[in-house]
Protein backbone atom coordinates (compact mmCIF):
# COMPACT_ATOMS: atom_id res chain seq x y z
CA UNK A 1 0.00 0.00 0.00
CA UNK A 2 1.26 3.56 -1.06
CA UNK A 3 -0.41 6.49 0.46
CA UNK A 4 0.88 10.02 -1.62
CA UNK A 5 1.82 12.78 0.72
CA UNK A 6 -0.57 15.19 -1.39
CA UNK A 7 -3.48 12.89 0.14
CA UNK A 8 -2.49 14.74 3.69
CA UNK A 9 -1.49 17.55 3.12
CA UNK A 10 1.78 19.23 5.11
CA UNK A 11 -0.12 19.93 8.51
CA UNK A 12 -2.13 16.47 8.01
CA UNK A 13 1.32 14.82 7.97
CA UNK A 14 2.93 16.47 10.85
CA UNK A 15 0.10 15.11 12.93
CA UNK A 16 0.61 11.27 11.07
CA UNK A 17 4.01 11.08 11.93
CA UNK A 18 3.64 13.23 15.28
CA UNK A 19 0.58 12.79 16.82
CA UNK A 20 1.13 10.12 19.74
CA UNK A 21 4.75 11.16 20.94
CA UNK A 22 5.11 11.27 24.86
CA UNK A 23 7.78 13.17 26.49
CA UNK A 24 10.77 11.98 28.71
CA UNK A 25 11.96 15.07 29.64
CA UNK A 26 9.80 17.23 32.01
CA UNK A 27 11.63 20.27 30.81
CA UNK A 28 9.39 19.90 27.62
CA UNK A 29 6.77 21.90 28.41
CA UNK A 30 4.98 22.21 24.89
CA UNK A 31 5.89 20.55 21.65
CA UNK A 32 4.73 19.61 18.14
CA UNK A 33 1.53 21.87 17.21
CA UNK A 34 1.85 25.02 18.16
CA UNK A 35 4.19 27.94 16.43
CA UNK A 36 7.37 26.80 19.01
CA UNK A 37 8.36 24.84 21.67
CA UNK A 38 8.53 26.11 25.14
CA UNK A 39 11.49 24.70 27.23
CA UNK A 40 12.45 25.09 30.52
CA UNK A 41 15.69 24.10 32.04
CA UNK A 42 15.79 25.24 35.37
CA UNK A 43 19.03 27.03 35.60
CA UNK A 44 20.84 24.41 33.73
CA UNK A 45 23.25 25.67 30.50
CA UNK A 46 21.49 24.68 27.65
CA UNK A 47 23.79 22.77 24.63
CA UNK A 48 22.12 23.39 21.29
CA UNK A 49 23.74 21.03 18.44
CA UNK A 50 22.30 20.98 14.10
CA UNK A 51 23.04 18.39 11.41
CA UNK A 52 22.09 18.81 7.99
CA UNK A 53 22.06 15.30 5.22
CA UNK A 54 21.64 15.60 2.02
CA UNK A 55 20.71 12.38 -0.52
CA UNK A 56 23.39 11.82 -2.59
CA UNK A 57 25.89 13.74 -0.47
CA UNK A 58 25.52 11.80 3.17
CA UNK A 59 23.10 8.83 2.37
CA UNK A 60 22.55 6.97 -0.64
CA UNK A 61 19.17 5.49 -0.03
CA UNK A 62 20.43 2.21 -2.89
CA UNK A 63 21.56 0.59 0.31
CA UNK A 64 20.63 2.77 3.45
CA UNK A 65 16.88 1.71 4.88
CA UNK A 66 14.73 4.71 5.42
CA UNK A 67 14.66 3.24 9.44
CA UNK A 68 18.04 3.22 9.82
CA UNK A 69 18.41 6.63 7.98
CA UNK A 70 16.08 8.33 11.04
CA UNK A 71 17.79 6.71 13.47
CA UNK A 72 21.46 7.76 12.33
CA UNK A 73 20.30 11.37 11.44
CA UNK A 74 19.19 11.29 15.24
CA UNK A 75 22.13 9.41 17.00
CA UNK A 76 24.67 11.85 15.61
CA UNK A 77 23.23 14.49 17.09
CA UNK A 78 23.09 13.25 19.93
CA UNK A 79 26.21 12.22 19.86
CA UNK A 80 27.50 15.84 19.72
CA UNK A 81 25.61 16.46 23.04
CA UNK A 82 27.03 14.00 24.75
CA UNK A 83 30.45 14.77 23.14
CA UNK A 84 29.59 18.29 25.45
CA UNK A 85 29.82 16.12 28.64
CA UNK A 86 25.74 17.06 28.47
CA UNK A 87 22.68 15.63 28.32
CA UNK A 88 20.40 15.47 24.92
CA UNK A 89 16.78 16.44 25.29
CA UNK A 90 15.01 17.78 22.59
CA UNK A 91 15.05 17.57 19.10
CA UNK A 92 13.33 19.04 16.08
CA UNK A 93 13.02 17.16 12.78
CA UNK A 94 12.85 19.32 9.62
CA UNK A 95 12.70 17.30 6.32
CA UNK A 96 12.32 17.70 2.48
CA UNK A 97 10.48 15.53 0.23
CA UNK A 98 10.17 14.83 -3.31
CA UNK A 99 7.13 13.12 -4.56
CA UNK A 100 9.08 9.95 -4.91
CA UNK A 101 8.38 9.17 -1.31
CA UNK A 102 5.13 8.05 0.08
CA UNK A 103 3.95 8.21 4.01
CA UNK A 104 4.72 5.26 4.67
CA UNK A 105 8.64 5.89 3.82
CA UNK A 106 8.42 9.03 6.20
CA UNK A 107 6.54 6.45 8.64
CA UNK A 108 9.82 4.34 8.29
CA UNK A 109 12.14 7.51 8.52
CA UNK A 110 10.42 8.50 11.87
CA UNK A 111 10.25 5.04 13.15
CA UNK A 112 13.97 5.10 13.57
CA UNK A 113 14.24 8.73 14.71
CA UNK A 114 11.33 7.91 17.25
CA UNK A 115 13.55 4.77 18.61
CA UNK A 116 16.76 7.01 18.91
CA UNK A 117 14.53 9.33 20.80
CA UNK A 118 13.46 6.64 22.88
CA UNK A 119 16.75 4.75 23.81
CA UNK A 120 17.93 7.87 24.76
CA UNK A 121 15.38 9.39 26.59
CA UNK A 122 14.86 12.65 24.12
CA UNK A 123 11.67 14.51 23.06
CA UNK A 124 10.61 15.29 19.54
CA UNK A 125 9.25 18.70 20.18
CA UNK A 126 8.68 20.10 16.35
CA UNK A 127 10.21 20.89 13.07
CA UNK A 128 9.08 21.56 9.43
CA UNK A 129 8.15 19.85 6.30
CA UNK A 130 8.92 21.20 2.65
CA UNK A 131 8.73 19.63 -1.47
CA UNK A 132 11.82 19.00 -2.57
CA UNK A 133 13.47 18.83 -6.19
CA UNK A 134 16.72 17.18 -5.50
CA UNK A 135 16.14 14.56 -3.08
CA UNK A 136 15.61 13.62 0.50
CA UNK A 137 16.46 16.15 3.18
CA UNK A 138 17.05 16.02 6.62
CA UNK A 139 17.84 18.75 9.15
CA UNK A 140 17.86 17.97 13.07
CA UNK A 141 18.53 20.31 15.38
CA UNK A 142 19.19 18.64 18.94
CA UNK A 143 18.97 20.95 22.18
CA UNK A 144 20.40 18.90 25.71
CA UNK A 145 20.79 20.37 29.23
CA UNK A 146 24.52 20.08 31.25
CA UNK A 147 25.37 21.17 34.63
CA UNK A 148 27.79 24.26 35.47
CA UNK A 149 30.95 23.02 35.60
CA UNK A 150 31.15 19.87 33.87
CA UNK A 151 30.37 20.88 30.26
CA UNK A 152 33.50 19.97 28.29
CA UNK A 153 34.91 21.73 25.44
CA UNK A 154 37.69 21.05 22.69
CA UNK A 155 39.60 23.51 24.31
CA UNK A 156 40.69 22.13 27.63
CA UNK A 157 43.34 20.02 26.92
CA UNK A 158 46.87 20.53 28.89
CA UNK A 159 49.95 18.96 28.54
CA UNK A 160 50.96 15.56 29.80
CA UNK A 161 46.81 15.08 29.42
CA UNK A 162 46.25 10.96 28.67
CA UNK A 163 44.55 11.01 25.00
CA UNK A 164 42.02 8.16 25.32
CA UNK A 165 38.95 6.83 23.39
CA UNK A 166 36.18 4.81 23.51
CA UNK A 167 35.46 1.38 21.60
CA UNK A 168 37.09 0.91 18.33
CA UNK A 169 38.07 3.06 15.17
CA UNK A 170 37.81 2.26 11.13
CA UNK A 171 34.63 -0.11 11.36
CA UNK A 172 32.47 2.40 9.81
CA UNK A 173 34.73 3.39 7.31
CA UNK A 174 35.17 -0.25 6.17
CA UNK A 175 31.51 -0.63 6.43
CA UNK A 176 30.70 2.35 3.63
CA UNK A 177 33.33 1.27 1.63
CA UNK A 178 31.44 -2.66 1.50
CA UNK A 179 28.52 -1.22 0.70
CA UNK A 180 29.80 0.91 -1.87
CA UNK A 181 31.44 -2.38 -3.46
CA UNK A 182 28.59 -4.19 -3.18
CA UNK A 183 26.35 -1.53 -4.94
CA UNK A 184 29.02 -1.64 -7.59
CA UNK A 185 28.60 -5.25 -8.52
CA UNK A 186 24.92 -5.22 -7.96
CA UNK A 187 25.14 -2.50 -10.31
CA UNK A 188 24.96 -4.52 -13.48
CA UNK A 189 23.02 -7.57 -12.67
CA UNK A 190 19.64 -8.24 -13.55
CA UNK A 191 18.28 -10.68 -11.05
CA UNK A 192 16.57 -8.69 -8.93
CA UNK A 193 16.19 -11.52 -6.32
CA UNK A 194 19.75 -11.64 -5.48
CA UNK A 195 20.95 -10.12 -2.34
CA UNK A 196 25.11 -9.09 -0.94
CA UNK A 197 26.23 -12.06 1.26
CA UNK A 198 27.55 -9.97 4.54
CA UNK A 199 28.10 -13.30 6.48
CA UNK A 200 31.11 -12.39 8.76
CA UNK A 201 31.15 -8.68 8.48
CA UNK A 202 27.54 -7.84 9.76
CA UNK A 203 29.17 -5.61 12.73
CA UNK A 204 30.82 -3.25 10.09
CA UNK A 205 27.61 -2.75 8.26
CA UNK A 206 25.67 -1.84 11.50
CA UNK A 207 28.89 0.46 12.60
CA UNK A 208 28.02 2.26 9.16
CA UNK A 209 24.11 2.34 9.13
CA UNK A 210 23.47 1.97 12.62
CA UNK A 211 26.11 3.99 15.10
CA UNK A 212 25.54 4.50 18.70
CA UNK A 213 25.80 7.54 20.95
CA UNK A 214 28.05 7.01 23.75
CA UNK A 215 25.60 7.45 26.10
CA UNK A 216 27.16 4.68 28.32
CA UNK A 217 30.76 6.11 28.49
CA UNK A 218 29.39 9.54 29.47
CA UNK A 219 27.37 7.42 32.01
CA UNK A 220 30.91 5.43 33.39
CA UNK A 221 32.96 8.61 33.16
CA UNK A 222 30.09 10.47 35.87
CA UNK A 223 29.88 7.11 38.45
CA UNK A 224 33.86 7.30 38.39
CA UNK A 225 33.90 11.25 39.44
CA UNK A 226 35.95 12.10 35.83
CA UNK A 227 35.36 15.33 33.97
CA UNK A 228 37.48 15.39 30.94
CA UNK A 229 39.66 18.13 30.46
CA UNK A 230 38.85 18.49 26.02
CA UNK A 231 36.13 16.05 24.48
CA UNK A 232 35.44 15.24 20.95
CA UNK A 233 33.22 12.63 18.91
CA UNK A 234 34.73 11.06 16.45
CA UNK A 235 32.94 12.23 13.39
CA UNK A 236 35.68 13.25 10.78
CA UNK A 237 38.50 10.62 11.42
CA UNK A 238 40.74 10.38 14.73
CA UNK A 239 43.17 12.92 12.88
CA UNK A 240 41.19 15.20 12.34
CA UNK A 241 39.50 15.47 15.15
CA UNK A 242 42.92 15.39 17.37
CA UNK A 243 43.90 18.53 15.28
CA UNK A 244 40.75 20.27 16.38
CA UNK A 245 41.46 19.88 20.21
CA UNK A 246 45.17 20.59 19.80
CA UNK A 247 44.36 23.80 17.98
CA UNK A 248 41.92 24.50 20.62
CA UNK A 249 44.00 23.67 23.41
CA UNK A 250 46.94 25.37 22.23
CA UNK A 251 49.00 22.46 22.35
CA UNK A 252 50.56 19.11 20.14
CA UNK A 253 50.12 15.53 20.72
CA UNK A 254 51.92 12.24 20.43
CA UNK A 255 49.37 9.03 19.41
CA UNK A 256 50.59 5.60 19.23
CA UNK A 257 49.53 3.23 16.55
CA UNK A 258 50.30 0.37 18.95
CA UNK A 259 47.51 1.48 20.74
CA UNK A 260 44.57 2.04 18.81
CA UNK A 261 41.84 -0.30 18.97
CA UNK A 262 40.97 -1.78 16.04
CA UNK A 263 37.98 -4.50 15.82
CA UNK A 264 39.31 -7.60 14.36
CA UNK A 265 36.03 -7.35 11.31
CA UNK A 266 37.96 -4.00 10.40
CA UNK A 267 41.63 -5.75 10.26
CA UNK A 268 40.08 -8.77 7.86
CA UNK A 269 38.27 -6.35 5.26
CA UNK A 270 41.25 -3.74 5.26
CA UNK A 271 43.27 -6.66 4.42
CA UNK A 272 40.98 -7.73 1.70
CA UNK A 273 41.10 -4.24 0.03
CA UNK A 274 44.46 -3.78 0.84
CA UNK A 275 43.94 -0.74 2.35
CA UNK A 276 46.15 0.38 5.09
CA UNK A 277 44.67 -0.28 8.20
CA UNK A 278 46.25 2.46 10.53
CA UNK A 279 45.05 5.12 8.06
CA UNK A 280 41.24 3.23 8.04
CA UNK A 281 41.60 3.94 12.03
CA UNK A 282 42.72 7.28 11.33
CA UNK A 283 41.06 8.95 8.69
CA UNK A 284 37.88 6.99 8.32
CA UNK A 285 34.66 8.84 10.14
CA UNK A 286 31.38 8.39 11.04
CA UNK A 287 32.80 6.27 13.98
CA UNK A 288 30.83 8.31 16.68
CA UNK A 289 33.14 6.70 19.49
CA UNK A 290 34.66 9.89 22.32
CA UNK A 291 37.78 11.55 22.03
CA UNK A 292 39.27 12.80 25.34
CA UNK A 293 41.74 13.69 27.61
CA UNK A 294 42.11 13.41 31.17
CA UNK A 295 44.93 14.41 33.84
CA UNK A 296 48.05 12.22 33.87
CA UNK A 297 47.70 11.45 37.79
CA UNK A 298 44.01 9.62 36.45
CA UNK A 299 45.96 6.79 34.70
CA UNK A 300 45.73 3.96 36.45
CA UNK A 301 41.33 4.62 37.07
CA UNK A 302 40.83 5.24 33.54
CA UNK A 303 43.37 2.41 32.01
CA UNK A 304 40.97 0.07 34.49
CA UNK A 305 37.48 1.30 32.37
CA UNK A 306 35.96 -1.05 29.74
CA UNK A 307 35.63 0.37 26.60
CA UNK A 308 38.38 3.31 26.82
CA UNK A 309 41.49 3.31 26.06
CA UNK A 310 44.44 5.46 26.09
CA UNK A 311 46.22 6.09 22.94
CA UNK A 312 48.85 8.66 23.79
CA UNK A 313 49.06 11.93 25.32
CA UNK A 314 49.26 15.88 25.48
CA UNK A 315 52.82 17.90 24.60
CA UNK A 316 53.99 21.29 24.25
CA UNK A 317 52.67 22.93 20.88
CA UNK A 318 55.91 23.13 19.82
CA UNK A 319 56.06 19.70 19.81
CA UNK A 320 53.39 19.12 17.00
CA UNK A 321 50.81 16.96 16.34
CA UNK A 322 52.48 13.35 15.86
CA UNK A 323 51.28 10.06 15.26
CA UNK A 324 54.44 7.29 16.69
CA UNK A 325 54.79 4.37 14.21
CA UNK A 326 54.90 0.68 15.58
CA UNK A 327 58.66 1.51 14.24
CA UNK A 328 59.41 4.64 16.33
CA UNK A 329 58.67 7.13 13.87
CA UNK A 330 56.98 10.13 14.35
CA UNK A 331 54.79 11.14 11.39
CA UNK A 332 52.50 14.69 11.59
CA UNK A 333 48.76 14.30 11.64
CA UNK A 334 46.98 15.31 9.04
CA UNK A 335 43.12 15.90 8.50
CA UNK A 336 42.29 13.49 6.00
CA UNK A 337 38.78 12.96 7.01
CA UNK A 338 35.83 12.66 4.34
CA UNK A 339 35.36 15.70 2.79
CA UNK A 340 32.07 15.87 0.92
CA UNK A 341 32.11 17.64 -2.77
CA UNK A 342 30.59 21.27 -2.75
Amino acid sequence: MRTEIAKLGEFGLINHLTKDIKFHNSSSLLGVGDDAAILDFCGKQTIVTTDLLLEGIHFDLTYVPLTHLGYKSAIVNFSDIYAMNARPTQITVSIGVSKRFSVEDLEDLYAGIRLACDRHGVDLVGGDTSASMTGLCISITCIGEGENGKIVKRSGAKENDLICVSGDLGAAYMGLQLLEREKAVFAGMKEEDIQPDFAGKEYLIERQLKPEARKDIIELLATKGIIPTSMMDISDGLSSELIHICKASNCGCRVFEEHIPIDYQTALLAEEFNMSLTTCAMNGGEDYELLFTVPLELHELVSKLEGIRIIGHITKPELGMNLVTRDGVEVALKAQGFQHEM
